[in-house]
């Protein structure tokens, strides 16, 4: 049996166990330019 006080060490892609493919960058981008038009639109008008 394993002792609970014990350390567990996994490396970073075992620890996540899931994909990162990248596609937050690309939202966070479209999302501030947008936000950026629409502001500019509002102090336009």
């Amino acid at each position: 049996m394993a002792d609970e006080n014990e350390r567990i060490h996994l490396e970073t892609d075992e620890a996540r166990a899931g994909s990162t493919p990248g596609m937050t960058r690309y939202i966070l981008v479209a999302s501030l330019l947008l936000i950026i038009a629409i502001f500019a639109a509002i102090l336009l008008s």
